[in-house]
Protein backbone atom coordinates (compact mmCIF):
# COMPACT_ATOMS: atom_id res chain seq x y z
CA UNK A 1 0.00 0.00 0.00
CA UNK A 2 0.83 3.50 -0.09
CA UNK A 3 2.03 5.60 2.68
CA UNK A 4 3.59 8.97 3.21
CA UNK A 5 7.04 9.21 5.56
CA UNK A 6 8.22 12.21 6.91
CA UNK A 7 11.80 13.40 8.63
CA UNK A 8 13.43 15.83 9.67
CA UNK A 9 17.11 16.90 7.51
CA UNK A 10 18.82 20.50 8.79
CA UNK A 11 16.00 21.56 10.25
CA UNK A 12 13.38 21.24 7.81
CA UNK A 13 10.64 18.46 7.40
CA UNK A 14 10.79 16.12 4.10
CA UNK A 15 8.24 13.95 2.73
CA UNK A 16 8.42 10.64 0.78
CA UNK A 17 6.06 8.44 -0.20
CA UNK A 18 6.70 4.66 0.13
CA UNK A 19 5.17 1.18 -1.17
CA UNK A 20 4.75 -0.78 1.86
CA UNK A 21 2.78 -4.06 3.41
CA UNK A 22 -0.90 -3.38 4.35
CA UNK A 23 -0.66 -3.64 8.10
CA UNK A 24 -2.19 -6.43 10.07
CA UNK A 25 -4.34 -5.58 13.15
CA UNK A 26 -3.55 -6.78 16.95
CA UNK A 27 -6.13 -8.26 18.88
CA UNK A 28 -7.30 -5.27 20.29
CA UNK A 29 -7.21 -3.02 16.82
CA UNK A 30 -8.96 -2.77 13.74
CA UNK A 31 -7.79 -2.13 9.86
CA UNK A 32 -9.35 1.18 8.45
CA UNK A 33 -9.68 1.50 4.46
CA UNK A 34 -9.03 5.02 5.18
CA UNK A 35 -10.99 7.51 2.72
CA UNK A 36 -9.45 10.80 3.94
CA UNK A 37 -7.48 12.02 6.54
CA UNK A 38 -6.69 15.60 8.31
CA UNK A 39 -3.65 17.21 8.51
CA UNK A 40 -2.57 18.57 12.01
CA UNK A 41 0.17 21.87 12.29
CA UNK A 42 1.33 19.80 15.56
CA UNK A 43 2.95 17.20 13.18
CA UNK A 44 4.81 19.46 11.34
CA UNK A 45 6.08 22.14 13.44
CA UNK A 46 9.61 20.98 14.12
CA UNK A 47 9.13 22.81 17.69
CA UNK A 48 6.30 20.26 19.08
CA UNK A 49 8.90 17.63 19.22
CA UNK A 50 6.91 14.90 17.91
CA UNK A 51 9.09 14.01 14.76
CA UNK A 52 13.39 13.40 15.93
CA UNK A 53 16.04 14.64 13.80
CA UNK A 54 16.75 12.29 10.88
CA UNK A 55 14.75 9.61 11.46
CA UNK A 56 11.90 8.78 9.08
CA UNK A 57 8.20 8.22 10.32
CA UNK A 58 4.98 7.43 8.93
CA UNK A 59 2.77 10.50 9.06
CA UNK A 60 -0.99 11.32 9.81
CA UNK A 61 -2.29 11.40 12.95
CA UNK A 62 -6.57 10.79 12.30
CA UNK A 63 -8.52 9.36 9.50
CA UNK A 64 -11.80 8.54 8.77
CA UNK A 65 -13.18 5.06 6.13
CA UNK A 66 -14.39 1.59 6.75
CA UNK A 67 -13.59 -1.59 8.74
CA UNK A 68 -12.02 -4.11 6.58
CA UNK A 69 -10.48 -6.86 9.39
CA UNK A 70 -10.98 -7.17 12.96
CA UNK A 71 -8.69 -8.21 15.37
CA UNK A 72 -8.97 -11.20 17.18
CA UNK A 73 -10.65 -9.48 20.58
CA UNK A 74 -12.84 -6.45 18.53
CA UNK A 75 -16.37 -6.49 19.71
CA UNK A 76 -19.00 -3.84 18.56
CA UNK A 77 -17.98 -3.20 15.67
CA UNK A 78 -18.11 -5.47 11.87
CA UNK A 79 -16.30 -5.23 8.20
CA UNK A 80 -17.77 -2.45 6.80
CA UNK A 81 -18.55 -0.13 9.75
CA UNK A 82 -17.98 3.52 9.06
CA UNK A 83 -15.60 4.74 11.50
CA UNK A 84 -13.24 7.47 12.04
CA UNK A 85 -10.32 7.98 14.99
CA UNK A 86 -7.07 8.83 16.04
CA UNK A 87 -3.96 6.58 14.54
CA UNK A 88 -0.66 6.40 13.44
CA UNK A 89 -0.09 6.64 9.68
CA UNK A 90 -3.02 8.00 8.78
CA UNK A 91 -1.69 9.40 5.14
CA UNK A 92 -2.12 5.67 3.64
CA UNK A 93 -4.07 3.67 2.52
CA UNK A 94 -5.13 1.48 5.43
CA UNK A 95 -4.32 1.90 8.97
CA UNK A 96 -4.73 0.44 12.29
CA UNK A 97 -7.09 1.93 15.15
CA UNK A 98 -6.98 1.17 18.45
CA UNK A 99 -10.86 -0.12 18.78
CA UNK A 100 -11.16 2.20 21.80
CA UNK A 101 -10.66 5.10 19.30
CA UNK A 102 -13.09 3.64 16.57
CA UNK A 103 -15.43 6.45 16.53
CA UNK A 104 -18.62 5.39 14.54
CA UNK A 105 -19.41 8.14 11.65
CA UNK A 106 -22.58 10.04 11.78
CA UNK A 107 -24.48 9.36 8.93
CA UNK A 108 -24.43 13.20 8.10
CA UNK A 109 -21.02 14.18 7.47
CA UNK A 110 -18.63 12.93 4.98
CA UNK A 111 -15.26 10.87 5.04
CA UNK A 112 -13.97 14.68 4.51
CA UNK A 113 -15.68 15.76 8.05
CA UNK A 114 -15.34 13.12 9.54
CA UNK A 115 -11.32 12.76 9.17
CA UNK A 116 -11.29 16.33 10.84
CA UNK A 117 -13.42 15.31 14.16
CA UNK A 118 -11.61 12.64 15.93
CA UNK A 119 -8.01 14.35 16.91
CA UNK A 120 -9.22 17.75 16.82
CA UNK A 121 -12.49 17.78 18.64
CA UNK A 122 -11.43 15.44 21.29
CA UNK A 123 -8.57 18.19 21.92
CA UNK A 124 -11.06 20.84 22.14
CA UNK A 125 -13.28 18.49 24.54
CA UNK A 126 -9.77 18.22 26.87
CA UNK A 127 -9.25 21.76 27.27
CA UNK A 128 -13.21 23.55 26.81
CA UNK A 129 -15.20 20.50 29.36
CA UNK A 130 -12.17 18.05 30.81
CA UNK A 131 -9.85 21.01 32.19
CA UNK A 132 -11.27 24.21 31.25
CA UNK A 133 -15.22 23.61 32.51
CA UNK A 134 -16.86 26.30 30.35
CA UNK A 135 -20.37 27.04 31.13
CA UNK A 136 -22.93 28.57 29.00
CA UNK A 137 -23.36 32.21 29.33
CA UNK A 138 -19.45 32.17 30.11
CA UNK A 139 -16.56 34.46 27.83
CA UNK A 140 -14.21 32.09 25.57
CA UNK A 141 -11.52 33.82 24.27
CA UNK A 142 -9.75 32.07 21.40
CA UNK A 143 -6.38 33.41 20.38
CA UNK A 144 -5.56 32.24 16.46
CA UNK A 145 -9.64 31.66 15.54
CA UNK A 146 -9.57 30.73 12.48
CA UNK A 147 -6.95 27.35 12.80
CA UNK A 148 -8.29 24.19 13.01
CA UNK A 149 -8.24 23.76 16.62
CA UNK A 150 -9.57 27.26 17.29
CA UNK A 151 -12.86 26.70 14.54
CA UNK A 152 -13.30 23.35 16.89
CA UNK A 153 -13.28 25.15 19.59
CA UNK A 154 -15.63 27.89 18.88
CA UNK A 155 -18.12 25.57 17.51
CA UNK A 156 -17.99 23.26 20.33
CA UNK A 157 -18.36 26.48 22.80
CA UNK A 158 -21.11 27.83 20.81
CA UNK A 159 -23.29 23.84 21.30
CA UNK A 160 -22.30 24.47 25.08
CA UNK A 161 -23.74 27.79 25.65
CA UNK A 162 -21.06 29.96 25.64
CA UNK A 163 -19.81 33.60 24.13
CA UNK A 164 -16.99 33.80 21.58
CA UNK A 165 -13.96 36.11 21.21
CA UNK A 166 -11.80 34.96 18.47
CA UNK A 167 -8.55 37.02 17.29
CA UNK A 168 -6.94 36.23 13.45
CA UNK A 169 -4.96 38.70 11.31
CA UNK A 170 -7.35 38.11 8.22
CA UNK A 171 -10.24 40.40 8.15
CA UNK A 172 -11.94 37.69 5.53
CA UNK A 173 -10.96 34.34 7.47
CA UNK A 174 -12.95 36.35 10.59
CA UNK A 175 -15.66 36.89 7.95
CA UNK A 176 -16.05 33.58 7.50
CA UNK A 177 -16.70 32.64 10.91
CA UNK A 178 -19.86 34.81 11.47
CA UNK A 179 -21.91 31.90 10.44
CA UNK A 180 -20.18 29.43 12.92
CA UNK A 181 -21.22 31.96 15.57
CA UNK A 182 -18.27 34.08 16.41
CA UNK A 183 -19.85 36.42 18.74
CA UNK A 184 -17.24 39.04 18.83
CA UNK A 185 -13.93 38.97 15.74
CA UNK A 186 -10.64 40.92 16.51
CA UNK A 187 -8.58 41.59 13.81
CA UNK A 188 -5.36 41.83 14.96
CA UNK A 189 -2.14 38.98 14.91
CA UNK A 190 -0.38 39.06 17.81
CA UNK A 191 -0.61 40.78 21.53
CA UNK A 192 -3.30 43.97 21.37
CA UNK A 193 -6.54 42.36 22.16
CA UNK A 194 -6.73 42.66 26.46
CA UNK A 195 -8.12 46.62 25.81
CA UNK A 196 -11.26 45.41 23.52
CA UNK A 197 -11.48 41.91 25.79
CA UNK A 198 -11.74 43.69 28.68
CA UNK A 199 -14.52 46.23 26.85
CA UNK A 200 -16.84 43.66 25.59
CA UNK A 201 -16.86 41.68 28.71
CA UNK A 202 -17.80 45.05 30.42
CA UNK A 203 -14.68 44.73 32.53
CA UNK A 204 -14.88 41.15 34.29
CA UNK A 205 -12.80 39.04 31.37
CA UNK A 206 -12.90 35.74 29.56
CA UNK A 207 -13.19 33.40 31.82
CA UNK A 208 -11.44 30.63 29.49
CA UNK A 209 -8.50 31.22 27.28
CA UNK A 210 -7.58 29.46 24.39
CA UNK A 211 -3.84 29.88 22.84
CA UNK A 212 -3.08 28.49 20.14
CA UNK A 213 -0.37 31.25 19.27
CA UNK A 214 2.51 30.78 21.77
CA UNK A 215 4.62 33.02 23.66
CA UNK A 216 3.86 36.31 22.05
CA UNK A 217 0.02 36.75 23.27
CA UNK A 218 0.70 34.65 26.82
CA UNK A 219 1.35 37.56 29.40
CA UNK A 220 -1.53 39.66 27.23
CA UNK A 221 -3.66 36.86 27.76
CA UNK A 222 -3.38 36.59 31.26
CA UNK A 223 -4.01 40.02 31.70
CA UNK A 224 -7.42 39.50 29.87
CA UNK A 225 -8.70 36.89 32.21
CA UNK A 226 -11.32 36.94 34.49
CA UNK A 227 -11.50 35.92 38.33
CA UNK A 228 -11.04 32.04 38.49
CA UNK A 229 -10.26 31.60 35.08
CA UNK A 230 -8.54 29.27 32.76
CA UNK A 231 -6.22 29.41 30.20
CA UNK A 232 -5.05 26.32 27.73
CA UNK A 233 -2.32 26.16 26.50
CA UNK A 234 -2.43 24.07 23.06
CA UNK A 235 0.20 25.38 20.29
CA UNK A 236 2.89 27.43 19.87
CA UNK A 237 2.80 28.34 16.15
CA UNK A 238 4.95 31.37 16.74
CA UNK A 239 8.01 29.51 17.68
CA UNK A 240 7.93 31.29 20.92
CA UNK A 241 8.19 29.04 24.07
CA UNK A 242 8.97 31.15 26.71
CA UNK A 243 6.51 34.21 28.26
CA UNK A 244 6.43 36.94 31.26
CA UNK A 245 3.75 35.45 34.04
CA UNK A 246 1.72 37.77 36.30
CA UNK A 247 2.69 35.67 39.49
CA UNK A 248 0.21 38.72 41.37
CA UNK A 249 -2.11 38.00 38.97
CA UNK A 250 -2.21 34.24 38.80
CA UNK A 251 -2.24 34.33 42.96
CA UNK A 252 -4.77 37.45 43.27
CA UNK A 253 -7.70 35.93 40.35
CA UNK A 254 -6.96 32.71 41.27
CA UNK A 255 -6.15 31.33 37.79
CA UNK A 256 -5.70 28.15 36.41
CA UNK A 257 -3.07 27.45 33.81
CA UNK A 258 -2.94 24.03 31.85
CA UNK A 259 -1.50 22.42 28.89
CA UNK A 260 -3.26 20.01 26.39
CA UNK A 261 -1.27 17.85 24.47
CA UNK A 262 -1.06 14.17 24.18
CA UNK A 263 2.38 13.66 23.36
CA UNK A 264 3.25 11.89 26.64
CA UNK A 265 -0.15 10.08 27.35
CA UNK A 266 -0.10 6.61 27.25
CA UNK A 267 -2.86 4.69 24.77
CA UNK A 268 -5.37 4.07 27.83
CA UNK A 269 -4.64 7.59 29.06
CA UNK A 270 -5.93 8.47 25.62
CA UNK A 271 -8.62 6.47 25.23
CA UNK A 272 -10.21 7.14 29.34
CA UNK A 273 -12.47 9.93 28.18
CA UNK A 274 -13.98 8.49 24.39
CA UNK A 275 -16.90 7.41 25.83
CA UNK A 276 -17.51 10.89 27.77
CA UNK A 277 -16.70 12.53 23.76
CA UNK A 278 -19.36 9.87 22.29
CA UNK A 279 -21.76 11.28 25.28
CA UNK A 280 -21.63 14.83 25.18
CA UNK A 281 -20.09 15.93 21.40
CA UNK A 282 -21.12 13.37 19.12
CA UNK A 283 -24.63 14.41 19.13
CA UNK A 284 -23.99 17.81 18.41
CA UNK A 285 -21.82 17.02 15.63
CA UNK A 286 -25.42 14.14 14.51
CA UNK A 287 -27.95 16.63 14.78
CA UNK A 288 -26.08 19.62 13.03
CA UNK A 289 -24.87 21.94 16.26
CA UNK A 290 -21.61 20.94 15.11
CA UNK A 291 -20.61 21.49 11.43
CA UNK A 292 -16.77 20.52 10.54
CA UNK A 293 -15.34 23.29 8.71
CA UNK A 294 -13.14 22.03 5.38
CA UNK A 295 -11.32 24.68 3.99
CA UNK A 296 -9.93 22.37 1.38
CA UNK A 297 -9.73 19.20 0.45
CA UNK A 298 -6.45 17.52 -1.57
CA UNK A 299 -5.69 14.58 -3.74
CA UNK A 300 -3.39 11.95 -2.03
CA UNK A 301 -0.39 13.31 -4.32
CA UNK A 302 -0.86 16.70 -2.84
CA UNK A 303 -0.03 16.26 0.52
CA UNK A 304 3.24 18.36 -0.45
CA UNK A 305 0.65 20.76 -1.39
CA UNK A 306 -1.42 20.89 1.22
CA UNK A 307 1.32 21.24 3.70
CA UNK A 308 2.48 24.58 2.23
CA UNK A 309 -1.21 25.78 2.35
CA UNK A 310 -1.21 25.55 6.03
CA UNK A 311 2.03 26.51 6.67
CA UNK A 312 1.38 29.71 4.66
CA UNK A 313 -1.94 30.25 7.05
CA UNK A 314 -4.10 30.20 3.95
CA UNK A 315 -6.78 27.88 5.84
CA UNK A 316 -9.77 28.77 8.14
CA UNK A 317 -10.51 25.18 9.61
CA UNK A 318 -9.19 22.13 8.47
CA UNK A 319 -7.21 20.81 5.34
CA UNK A 320 -7.29 16.91 4.24
CA UNK A 321 -5.89 14.84 2.41
CA UNK A 322 -8.43 12.40 0.30
CA UNK A 323 -6.76 8.34 -0.32
CA UNK A 324 -6.39 7.16 -3.86
CA UNK A 325 -9.92 5.76 -5.21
Amino acid sequence: MLSYWMQTVANQTVLELREIDRPTPQPDQVLVKLRAASLNRGEFVIGHGLHKSGQANAIGMEGAGTVVELGANVTGLAIGDKVMGRCKGAFAEYACMDVREAIPMPECISYEQASSIPLTFLVVHDMLSLQGNLKAGEWLLINGVTSGVGVAALQTAKAIGAKVIGTSGSPEKLARLKEYGLDVPICLRGPGFAEQVMQVTEGKGANLVVNTVGGTVFAESIRCMAFEGRLAMVGYVDGVLTAELDLQALHAKRLKLFGVSNKLRSADQKAEFIPEFKEQVLPAIADGRIRPLIDHAFAFDQLAQAKAMMEANQHVGKIVLQMPG
